[in-house]
């Protein structure tokens, strides 16, 4: 009777262990847990990429502690090495892709690979010159071009001798270009006296900007695609001794051009592009991680005119950008 009551204990044990056993094995096997996103983006090489990058980790880290979504993200200074990136984010067979495309051309390719892979993409800031991207989240850029035009053309009275320092080849570049030249270019007295890429670099910028000064007798104002290539600008123009320079502008929202802006300095204005757009673009990789249909499939942030009027309202001491 004592073997057969044994027996019998034994086997109800083994059903109810088998049973735990069970429940955590769905848990695990199922559910977000196991999903996972990949994020490929430049390396820091300025002040507006870094927060970005902040900005993109904090926002995969707050997803990961809710929802349980993981996360792989890679930084790369170069196209090629980009291009590898993503090539192994395919090969780990993630869920989704948060893509910030070092050069819109090169990496045309490589978001026609995700997409033939059957991965959502999300692309941020540059576009790509194809369709692969299943959402794309940027900035206003072609507005941040056309305000700057109007602020230059308001400015100077439609008549000035203007220099334009560009980024490097990418969507980002390309539509603020035109959209300022848009602009202007019903001003037969705004004159383009110089056009050079400043590479998104507050230090190339200093160097392009030296080799204008130096070129360049004459110029009224400075048009810049960046906070961070402003700055290299106003350095250069301040170690020439250049006193016939009016304003320059920015673009992004950094706190060393907002301090500028507010106390007179030599950049008057720039228009808002924040880096926290990257956290958009990795709350939207999650939903399509998790095969969710996307609410927009291209999401714009204002280009916004912050000059010593409004400075304030935007100025954050403890900003890291």
């Amino acid at each position: 009777m004592k073997k057969r009551l044994s027996v019998l204990v034994a086997v109800l044990m083994m059903l109810v262990l088998a049973a735990c056993g069970g429940e955590d094995s769905e848990e695990t096997s199922g559910g977000e847990e196991d999903l996972t996103i990949g994020i490929s983006l430049p390396s820091a090489t300025h002040g507006w990429m870094g927060a970005l990058i902040d900005n993109a980790e904090e926002q995969a880290k707050e997803i990961k502690e809710s929802d349980g979504i993981d996360y792989v993200i890679t930084n790369a200074a170069d196209p090629n090495t980009q291009a590898n990136d993503v090539d192994d984010l395919i090969a780990q067979e993630v869920d989704a892709i948060v893509l910030l495309p070092i050069e819109s051309a090169a990496l045309s390719p490589v978001g026609q690979k995700i997409k033939d892979a059957g991965i959502p993409l999300v692309v941020v800031d540059r576009e790509l010159e194809n369709d692969a991207a299943t959402v794309v989240v940027k900035g206003d850029n072609e507005g941040i071009g056309v305000n700057a035009g109007k602020y230059f053309v308001e400015k100077l009275n439609g008549k000035g001798k203007v220099v334009e320092i560009t980024g490097p080849p990418n969507s980002v570049t390309e539509q603020r270009g035109a959209g300022f030249k848009e602009a202007i270019g019903s001003e037969s007295g705004m004159e383009i006296v110089a056009s050079q890429s400043g590479d998104f670099s507050t230090e190339t910028s200093l160097e392009v900007m030296q080799n204008i000064l130096q070129a360049q007798p004459e110029i009224d104002a400075v048009f810049t695609q960046d906070d961070g290539m402003a700055l290299g600008v106003i350095q250069a123009i301040k170690e020439a001794g250049r006193d016939d320079i009016q304003f320059v502008t920015g673009a992004g929202g950094g706190k060393e051009v907002f301090e500028s802006i507010r106390d007179d300095g030599l950049v008057s204005a720039t228009f808002l592009y924040s880096p926290t757009m990257v956290r958009e673009g990795v709350k939207i990789a999650a939903q399509l991680a998790k095969g969710e249909e996307p609410s927009e499939t291209n999401v714009i942030l204002e280009a916004t005119e912050v000059t010593k009027d409004n400075v304030e309202e935007y100025y954050d001491p403890d900003s890291k950008f």
